[in-house]
C-alpha cells in the first residue's frame, strides 16, 4: 500500500488555503499517512494529525481571531511575543504531545544561534509549533530544549526532507507563489518583501521539485500573509485550485 506524505509550507494567513486543498484531496480519497509542516503549515498539520477534518479546521479558523493572539504588547526585547497563541492549541489539542496525534507529524523550526534546521517529532508539541511560526524581526524567539528557535521557513519553507524517507508519494502544498508582474514592486517596502520571498523560494526549490504532486495556487500571491480577514477567500482558492488540478492530473496511487 502506498504511503502518502503531506508537506505543508509556511505562509501566514495564506496557509488557510492549505485547508481547502486538503479538503479537495480528501474528497478524492487522498489522505496523508505522515505530515511535515513549518510555520502555518505546522499549525494546520497538527490539527489535521490530531484528527480534525478539513471542515472542522476551517471552522476553527472562522471562529478564531488570530490577530488578537498575535498582535499585542511588545516584549522587553522589542519584539512581539507569540506565546499567547498557545491558548488556541490548548483548546483543540489538550494533551500537548506528538504522541497524542493520530497521524505522525514532523515540525520544522530554525535554531537562530546554531544556524541550522531542527525537526521535532516527539514530546511536547506546542513549543515546537510556536517556534516554527516565529518570523524573525516580528516575534521573539521561543526558548526550547536549550535552543533559541524561530520560523522554520528560514531554511526551507517546504520541509520535504523531514519525511521523504517515510513516504512513497509526496504531496506538497506551497502557498507562496511569486507573481512576475512588472508592477508588483513599486516602493522600498514591497521591494524588500519581494526580495525576501524570492530568497525563500530559491531555498525551497529543491523541495518543490521533489514532490510527486505540487499544489501552488497562483492567486495566493495577491494576499498579505499578515491579513487574516480573508479566511473564506483563501480557503476557497485552495479548494478550487486543487479540485481543478486533480481533475486535470488524476493521482493514481
Amino acid at each position: 500500500m502506498t504511503k502518502i506524505g503531506l508537506v505543508l509550507s509556511g505562509g501566514g494567513a495564506r496557509g488557510i488555503s492549505h485547508i481547502g486543498a486538503i479538503k479537495a484531496l480528501a474528497e478524492q480519497g487522498i489522505r496523508p499517512d505522515i505530515i511535515s509542516g513549518t510555520s502555518a503549515g505546522a499549525f494546520i498539520g497538527a490539527l489535521l494529525a490530531y484528527g480534525y477534518s478539513p471542515d472542522e479546521i476551517y471552522n476553527i479558523f472562522l471562529k478564531t481571531k488570530f490577530s488578537g493572539y498575535l498582535r499585542f504588547g511588545f516584549s522587553l526585547g522589542g519584539l512581539l511575543k507569540i506565546d499567547r497563541a498557545e491558548e488556541i492549541l490548548k483548546k483543540y489539542i489538550p494533551e500537548n504531545s506528538f504522541e497524542s496525534l493520530k497521524i505522525p507529524l514532523a515540525v520544522t523550526a530554525t535554531d537562530i544561534n546554531a544556524g541550522e534546521e531542527v525537526c521535532f517529532r516527539k514530546g511536547e508539541l506546542f513549543k515546537p509549533i510556536l517556534a516554527s511560526c516565529c518570523l524573525p524581526g516580528i516575534f521573539k524567539p521561543i526558548n526550547f530544549q536549550g535552543r533559541e528557535l524561530v520560523d522554520g521557513a528560514i531554511f526551507n519553507n517546504l520541509p520535504v526532507a523531514a519525511i521523504e524517507n517515510d513516504a512513497d508519494y509526496l504531496i506538497g502544498i506551497h502557498c507562496n507563489p511569486i507573481s512576475f508582474n512588472k508592477s508588483a514592486s513599486s516602493n522600498v517596502h514591497q521591494i524588500t518583501y519581494r526580495s525576501f520571498r524570492l530568497a525563500m523560494r530559491g531555498k525551497a526549490k529543491a523541495s518543490l521539485d521533489r514532490c510527486n504532486l505540487l499544489i501552488e495556487a497562483p492567486e495566493l500571491s495577491a494576499f498579505n500573509p499578515f491579513d487574516f480577514r480573508h479566511t473564506e477567500k483563501l480557503f476557497e482558492i485552495g479548494y478550487r485550485y486543487t479540485k481543478e488540478l486533480l481533475a486535470n492530473n488524476p493521482v493514481l496511487i
